[in-house]
This record gives structure tokens, C-alpha cells and sequence, in this order.
């Protein structure tokens, strides 16, 4: 997660973006790096966690990424979650929880619904409040 955290703070540093990092983790080996781009790349979907399982796609040439775990510094959204459910993630691990938009569990429960045809386990609060700092600081100084 703190890797995580890094490229959070450079989509901030680097390109002015949302604090938003992700990485995707498949026996014990990067497959993907992501940061929030969608301001930068015009590109709604170009969230961080989005970018990082584009990474390990085009690495693996595979699109799915089963059993990978993927670490992000927010909880995804239902895009974000969606996406990772039809990639066969195994887990997903995140620091801040998104009251607003959050689908694994604090708004919607995505990644665990029943419904899907895969399930992917969540476990959040992993360094929650570094993250938490990262995007309060950031929307604050933008204020």
C-alpha cells in the first residue's frame, strides 16, 4: 500500500490529479502501476485502478488477471469494481473508504454481490488514514 500511496501523490504532483494510486500484485510480482489520469488524459475512465489493470493486461496479454490482488489508496467505484470483477481479481485491498461513490462495501457492495459470477474478497482500511490526508489536503488546497 505505501507504493500505493507514492503513486497517489505523484498523480498529484506530477499532473495535478485526484491522489489516487493503485497496483496490481500477482505472486509477489508488480504486473501494473496506476495513477488517476482521467483529468490529464481526458478520460473518465482513467482511473487509477482502471490504469493499473490495463498495465497488467497488455503485460500478461490477457485480459483476465485471475487471482491477481490489486492495492489502491481509495475504495473503487462500481466502474472501478466492475471492471475487476470481469478480470477474475482474486482480492482487492484499500485504504480509504469513499462514503459517497465506494463500492466495496461502503456504498454499494460490488465485488461481493451474489448475483456476479465471480466474487473478489475486500479488505479495507489498510493505511486509511495516510490516504485519507492525501485526498483531504489535495481537495483542500483546491478550494
Amino acid at each position: 500500500m505505501r507504493h500505493a500511496l507514492q503513486l497517489a501523490a505523484h498523480a498529484r504532483d506530477a499532473e495535478n490529479e485526484v491522489p489516487v494510486g493503485a497496483l496490481l500484485v500477482l505472486d509477489g510480482q508488480v504486473l501494473g502501476l496506476g495513477w488517476n489520469r482521467n483529468i490529464t488524459l481526458h478520460d473518465p475512465t482513467a482511473h487509477a485502478e482502471i490504469m493499473a489493470l490495463r498495465a497488467a493486461g497488455a503485460r500478461l496479454a490477457n485480459h483476465r488477471l485471475s487471482g491477481a490482488t490489486l492495492y489502491v489508496t481509495l475504495e473503487p467505484c462500481a466502474m472501478c469494481a466492475m471492471a475487476m470483477v470481469h478480470a477474475r481479481l482474486g482480492r482487492v485491498v484499500y485504504a480509504a473508504a469513499d462514503p459517497k461513490t465506494g463500492a466495496a462495501g461502503s456504498v454499494f457492495d460490488t465485488l461481493i454481490d451474489a448475483r456476479h459470477n465471480h466474487r473478489i474478497a475486500v479488505a479495507g482500511g489498510l493505511l486509511a488514514e495516510e490516504s485519507a490526508a492525501l485526498l483531504r489536503d489535495f481537495f483542500r488546497a483546491r478550494r
